[in-house]
């Protein structure tokens, strides 16, 4: 508990559960941080080092993620310890325990995030009866099939665009994190004009200045292969992705990927978080100062969470892609002229728009809790 204690405050966090079973080398966490607004939707991520400070923090995230898309849910955020490319069989058994360890809490809806995906979603609802981002072949909206994400980014590029100095036409994309988020945004934007000069995955970074081939990039991702394998550009090692030259830099990975010791090397002119909580608070200061533009990730990514919710209702696909697009070109345009106007960084603008939606909400609830 000691180690989430930064993450106390009077919005949350209302509760939080450790799930441990040595026998069966179950280890998870489940943090609610606000229901005020409704049930908690937020993802399971799954990876070897993961923590309770790390789920806290991404439930905070979606506290304001979800207020600021205007949804009737607060935030939550689970944790599974483990290697999410493990044994098929043994990831499913894992996930399902985790599920059923869970059940009573109804104030959580778990959603994909990194590590877990559409099947993962399904386990849980043949458990538990309450998951979002399921197949297709049981009423869900594949959030990763369609890039949810990736296209709810690529809108707010084009909005963030109207405070940059440059066009989206020509403009030259780097992707660290190219994932089911980093690829479908990577291919929104090229589809647009964009040309995507820099990706990086687990293994490392490929960058060509005259523009990579997505289709080629995706085709070795599907067969399990790293974006080192391309051949028609430089190999280089996986954090030096934050090292290319670009005009549209996007996190789409894990957190804290930038941070005060390397802010200095990153080369871009508008940074559009896909990834939760991928930049330190101080980086980001630093950014600002600098006069990069820089979109925080509860407002650049709410797209898969919308499309979640969307789902909940049970909203059809073409609905769902429409509402990410006018709820997040409404909120960047929104967070980026408070920016402007009050001479704040977007985060601080963002904050302060979410956390007066959060505490609006918390009005109206009877009992002074989270």
């Amino acid at each position: 508990m000691g180690e989430v204690f930064d993450y106390v405050d009077e919005l949350g966090p209302t509760k939080i559960m450790h799930v441990y079973e040595p026998t069966s080398e179950l280890k998870g966490v489940l943090v609610i941080d606000n229901v005020a607004a409704g049930p908690s939707i937020g993802g399971l991520r799954m990876a070897p080092d993961v923590s309770t400070r790390e789920c806290a923090r991404l439930a905070r995230a979606m506290t304001l993620k979800n207020a600021m898309a205007g949804l009737p849910h607060g935030g939550g955020k689970s944790v599974l310890f483990g290697d999410p490319k493990m044994h098929a069989e043994e990831k499913e058994r894992l996930i399902r325990e985790f599920a059923c360890a869970l059940k009573g809490e109804t104030d959580y809806i778990f959603g994909p995030d990194m590590g877990t995906d559409e099947t993962a979603m399904a386990w849980v609802k043949d458990e538990i009866g309450r998951a979002v981002g399921l197949p297709r072949e049981i009423g869900g909206i594949p959030l990763d099939e369609i890039g949810a994400t990736g296209w709810g980014i690529s809108h707010v590029v084009d909005v963030a665009l109207d405070h940059c100095d440059f066009q989206l036409e020509g403009a030259r994309v780097a992707v660290q994190g190219f994932g089911s988020v980093g690829r479908h945004a990577a291919g929104f934007l090229t589809r647009k004009g964009a040309v995507l000069v820099a990706a990086a995955d687990s293994k490392g970074t490929i960058v060509n200045p005259e523009g990579l081939d997505l289709q080629a990039l995706e085709g070795l991702k599907a067969e399990g292969r790293s974006v080192i394998d391309y051949s028609h550009g430089q190999k280089l090692k996986r954090d030096r992705v934050i090292d290319v030259e670009c005009d549209i830099w996007i996190p789409a990975a894990r957190p804290d990927v930038i941070h005060e010791d390397n802010v200095a090397r990153l080369n871009t002119r508008l940074v559009v978080e896909g990834a939760n909580i991928p930049i330190t608070p101080g980086a980001e200061k630093i950014l600002h100062e600098r006069g990069v533009l820089c979109v925080p990730d509860f407002i650049a990514n709410a797209g898969g969470v919308i499309c979640a919710a969307m789902e909940f209702q049970n909203a059809s696909q073409a609905v769902a892609l429409q509402t990410i697009e006018e709820k997040l070109r409404v909120n960047t345009a929104q967070v980026l002229e408070a920016s402007r106007n009050q001479q704040i960084p977007p985060r601080e603008a963002a904050l302060n728009l979410a956390t007066e939606r959060v505490k609006r909400a918390m009005t109206f609830r009877r009992w002074s809790t989270f």
